[in-house]
């Protein structure tokens, strides 16, 4: 009861004595660095329109940071800008431009150190290094901000939204592009990502590793320059999601490896060298995705068990589903198949025959990727019907038993 007191009197000082104290060129305090050293917890600093030109400002008070319309920090590409030391703190509406960049430091618009309880949105970022980077912190919220970079290659470009071990994170609704990776998640757990766009980054729309227990949701990865890669991590959950327009030799919509125990669903993959590409996956539930064409909608290496493609719709993509593996207990049921040409007496709904998803071509081409230039031709549909009519280097028992005849997911 004591410490009940104790804390309320405490917390009503604390909101009495707040106070808002106003930067601008023409106000007392000039600087952002000067208001954060005679702010104390609980005040607001509040920026108004005008160009701060500030570096490696350090604050370690719980305080917002409000910025108004046109209120621009420009780093002068000399080092890191806003660095957080501090739990319950906010910065809203501040737009910071030209981070330092180095091969040994990670200069970052804002850097957020050992922190939890607090809010980073509204914010623009451009010329970044890295956007937003988060060391050993949780129960953050990051909302509505646009960051962004110009830099050519990944040597020389940091991570829109950079998080190393931390938890129960929110990231929704940000634009991120122009960056090495756009989202870039290690040793994270508990935190939900949605609502996202992240399109036109050299290396990954998203990226993440190590991380378990996490919602992905409502997120476009567009034009990416490898797609999405999802690594060493378990328990999680993928759904509605867009993974689009993600070409190039080694580039795919979502790359798995070594993911166990996960749910994907009702994602579209769409227009991507490869749609899946899993290896040393186990437990995954594929369900009611759509893979639209793609380059190959699926590819499964090596060490993938107990993973179910189920009502999911596979519709013109130049090759269905690779496949360097034993069948294991993996399992492909109620799917759709555009390529399939089956018949459905019954009209139940349901083909007749098996559908064999992998042809002789596709295996032909794993081998010797040089063969793709005769996709078209009559050649690859003698020995893909000659195959189907008599397995002999494709799994003869991979196939889905049930292929739905009309498409599943509109």
């Amino acid at each position: 009861m004591k410490f009940k007191i104790f804390f309320f009197l405490f917390f009503s000082v604390l909101t009495i004595s707040a106070k808002q104290i106003e930067v601008c060129h023409s106000c007392t305090i000039k600087t952002i660095s000067e208001a954060i050293k005679i702010s104390v917890a609980g005040d607001e600093i509040f920026v108004k329109k005008g160009i701060y030109k500030e570096q490696n400002i350090i604050i370690d008070k719980s305080i917002s940071l409000i910025g108004e319309k046109g209120a621009v920090i420009d780093g002068e590409n000399e080092g890191g800008i806003l660095i957080f030391e501090t739990d319950n703190f906010t910065i809203k509406g501040i737009k910071i431009i030209n981070v330092g960049i180095s091969y040994t430091i990670d200069y970052a618009a804002i850097k957020v150190v050992k922190a939890q309880n607090f809010i980073i949105e509204d914010c623009i970022l451009e010329g970044v290094f890295f956007g937003i980077l988060i060391e050993k912190s949780k129960k953050g919220i990051i909302r509505n901000n646009k960051i962004s970079s110009n830099r050519k290659n990944e040597a020389s470009s940091g991570n829109g939204i950079h998080i190393w071990s931390g938890s129960e994170m929110e990231i929704y609704n940000n634009e991120l592009f122009g960056l090495r990776d756009g989202l870039y998640f290690e040793f994270v757990k508990k935190s939900e990502i949605y609502k996202n766009v992240s399109h036109d980054n050299i290396r990954y729309g998203l990226h993440f590793m190590f991380s378990n227990h996490n919602i992905y949701h409502h997120n476009e990865f567009r034009n990416n320059g490898a797609g999405v890669a999802v690594m060493f991590s378990k328990f999680i959950t993928m759904y509605n999601n867009t993974f689009k327009l993600n070409w190039g030799s080694a580039s795919y919509g979502l790359l798995l490896k070594e993911i166990y125990d996960a749910e994907i669903y009702n994602n579209l993959f769409e227009e991507n060298t490869i749609g899946i590409n899993g290896e040393g996956c186990t437990r995954i539930n594929y369900t009611n995705n759509t893979f639209l064409r793609n380059g190959w909608a699926v590819k499964i290496a090596g060490a993938c068990y107990a993973n179910i493609f189920e009502k999911n719709d596979f519709m013109h993509n130049s090759l269905d589903l690779a496949y360097n593996s034993k069948v294991n207990d993996n399992k492909f049921e109620n799917n759709y198949w555009s390529e399939y040409t089956g018949y459905d007496l019954d009209k139940d709904g349901v083909g007749d025959i098996p559908y064999r998803p992998v042809k002789l071509f596709s295996y032909i081409v794993n081998k010797t990727p040089e063969a793709l230039v005769l996709l078209r031709s009559l050649f690859v549909d003698i020995i893909n019907f000659s195959e189907k009519v008599s397995p002999v280097f494709t799994p003869d028992n991979l196939m889905d038993k049930k292929p739905i005849m009309k498409r599943i997911n509109d």
